[in-house]
């Protein structure tokens, strides 16, 4: 009887036309924040394709990608969800995260309503689901579709790709660049050196190519008589990929350009006029219900995201959105955990593991000059504190106003001015990642182990105790005085997780917590949990009140899965880089073959890292 219905749903679409339900198109250029147009920053790169596209559409000026990196933020574009909630965090995945029960990702549903489902090409997503395209692959095109069909595409342009600035210091020398480097101001966290201005200007060319490219996918629009009939979305996929950008949970990393252009006959779906600019937030969760929601088709309750475009949606509506919710998570090989919280101007940080720094190195990343350089910088002590900050461990929490310093260097958590602001983001964050429940707190091989046959089920059948895992985490927000009852309390724990967050929480205190020494000890000896005991081992080397290399040794010989290893290898990254500074002298085969011969493989990129082949 279903699949009766759906044939008569799909017949019935195709009878309405093309006509009377717009088309949607997507045209998606890949790692650029909105710092890098001139369409939202003084000295940004023109785009006048995009730029004329502004100028008789929408230009959002809070945009969000939840994650600041592809897979992540891909999946929960497709999934209309928050990727820590749906097991998809983690970039690139270990493993296929089920779609939640009752949910596929959205341009199922638009093929249910007789819509012709392209994209061309990128996919990358952390979740298994089959059936959304009609086509997917470099050749895929909305033309196939049948007579009348309305069409669903997404048009994806690599021109501005991290890869695309991994070029030499000979290329650098001889390869003359259309923006003049001297023209360049540098953000403030970054140094004034020549290989930054260069980088910025090779990458402000890029967007001039992309931009190009895009126009040419708009002019074939209208070759093909579907333009207007198409509504348009021009977006980046995360944040731009010069340091501290793609990857980390700044503004650099999560803030997007947002274009939405609807030609005359579907301008009363967008709730302001032609030539506006959108104060209202919009997130990445909320881009597949819009889209859905302009078809016509019902949202699932069972997405996070809420429309900002199409019936039903007012300008009243849309400039009281005010809120946006990021994460970071493993990144490759180097694991982080951060989670955001935007409300109005404030931007809320709070970093669950402070002393892991930002710089730990991280293969991809550090292919490109402008890292090499910078951390050369630092290496000579040649950065102000700005520009220091990223090698230096963090604060557990970080407040600024983005209005005032829209690239994050003055922290506001310690001025009794914003006090008030503080106390009320960091209990807003506290509940998001509770009411979720976020699932990154358990380390990523007890997620994979214990709850990727179903993620969401998991995370609500867990949720007090997921709940226990971020109040042991948020004793780092005390004062050491306050949370010693706690995090003693933590470490004799039953559930090894909480005592894995408790020696998280001495790291993050530092000598403070000295007084944990001996139960350290014993830990790092004695504790039943492979985990826990690294984690032990990473307070006592941080403090330097015990070698850590034996049980790190030790743990890495008994880690059951190849996820479990690079764990523990960011934790010997973090020794060796920061100012403990011990050294590790790793055997490669005290790991299986297939773990260490894997090009792309984390473990792998961590041993060549150990063994000097990065260059």
């Amino acid at each position: 009887m279903r699949n009766i219905l759906l044939i008569a749903l799909f017949l019935f679409s195709l009878a309405l036309g093309a006509a009377d339900r717009p088309n949607v198109v997507w045209i998606v250029s890949e790692d650029n924040s909105k710092h890098w147009l001139r369409l939202y920053e003084e000295g940004g790169a023109p785009m006048p394709r995009i730029e004329k596209l502004a100028e008789e559409g929408l230009v959002f000026q809070n945009a969000f990608s939840n994650a600041p990196v592809c897979s992540v933020a891909r999946s929960t574009l497709i999934s209309g969800s928050y990727a820590p909630r749906i097991g998809a965090q983690y970039h690139r995945r270990s493993a296929l995260a089920p779609m939640p029960d009752g949910m596929r990702m959205f341009p199922h549903y638009l093929r249910e309503a007789g819509y012709y489902t392209t994209n061309n090409s990128k996919t990358d997503y952390n979740l298994n689901d089959k059936g959304m395209w009609d086509e997917s692959s470099g050749n895929a095109t909305y033309r196939n579709r049948k007579s009348g069909q309305p069409f669903f595409h997404v048009q994806n342009f690599g021109a501005t790709h991290e890869g695309q600035l991994h070029f030499s210091k000979e290329s650098m020398e001889n390869d003359r660049t259309i923006t003049d480097p001297d023209s360049i101001t540098v953000f403030p966290y970054h140094p004034n050196t020549q290989t930054f201005r260069y980088t910025y200007a090779r990458y402000q060319d890029y967007h001039r190519t992309v931009d190009a490219e895009m126009g040419a996918f708009l002019d074939a629009l209208k070759v093909d008589g579907v333009a207007e009939d198409t509504i348009v979305f021009y977006y980046g996929d995360h944040g731009g990929v010069l340091p501290r950008g793609k990857g980390y949970a700044y503004e650099s990393g999560l803030s997007v350009p947002l274009v939405v252009y609807a030609p005359e006959k579907w301008r009363h779906l967008l709730p302001e006029k032609a030539g506006t600019r959108v104060e209202g937030f919009v997130s990445f969760i909320d881009f597949g219900p819009t889209v859905l929601n302009l078809a016509g088709v019902s949202v699932p309750g069972v997405m996070d995201g809420v429309p900002f475009l199409g019936k039903g949606v007012s300008s009243k509506d849309l400039a009281s959105r005010d809120e946006a919710f990021g994460y970071a998570d493993r990144f490759d090989e180097k694991y982080d955990l951060v989670r955001t919280l935007r409300k109005g101007k404030f931007k809320y940080m709070r970093n669950y593991q402070p002393f892991n720094f930002d710089g730990l190195f991280n293969e991809y990343r550090y292919r490109m000059l402008a890292y090499k350089d910078w951390k050369a910088q630092f290496d000579a002590g040649e950065l102000n504190a700005a520009q220091r900050q990223f090698f230096e461990s963090r604060p557990a929490e970080s407040l600024y106003d983005i209005e005032l310093d829209p690239h994050e260097v003055n922290d506001l958590a310690g001025d009794p001015q914003y006090a008030s602001v503080l106390k009320n983001l960091r209990q807003r964050l506290t509940e998001k990642v509770k009411g979720l429940p976020d699932l990154s707190f358990l380390p990523e091989p007890v997620m994979l182990r214990d709850a990727m046959d179903n993620p969401v089920a998991f995370g609500q059948e867990n949720k007090k105790r997921i709940a226990k895992l971020i109040d042991t985490a948020d004793l780092s927000l005390q004062s050491f005085k306050k949370a010693k009852k706690g995090i003693g309390k933590a470490l004799a724990s039953d559930d090894p997780v909480v005592r894995y967050w408790g020696l998280i929480v001495c790291s993050s205190f530092g000598q403070e917590a000295s007084s944990f020494t001996k139960t350290a000890k014993s830990i790092a000896s004695n504790d039943a949990d492979n985990l826990v005991r690294v984690r032990a081992a990473e307070f006592l080397g941080l403090i330097g009140a015990q070698d850590p290399q034996k049980v790190i040794y030790a743990a890495l010989r008994n880690s059951k899965t190849e996820v479990e290893a690079n764990l523990i290898l960011n934790t010997t990254t973090l020794l060796l880089d920061g100012k403990s500074g011990y050294e590790f002298n790793l055997n490669p085969e005290m790991f299986p073959a297939k773990w260490r011969e894997s090009p792309r493989g984390n473990v792998n990129r961590r041993l060549n890292y150990f063994q000097g082949k990065f260059e």
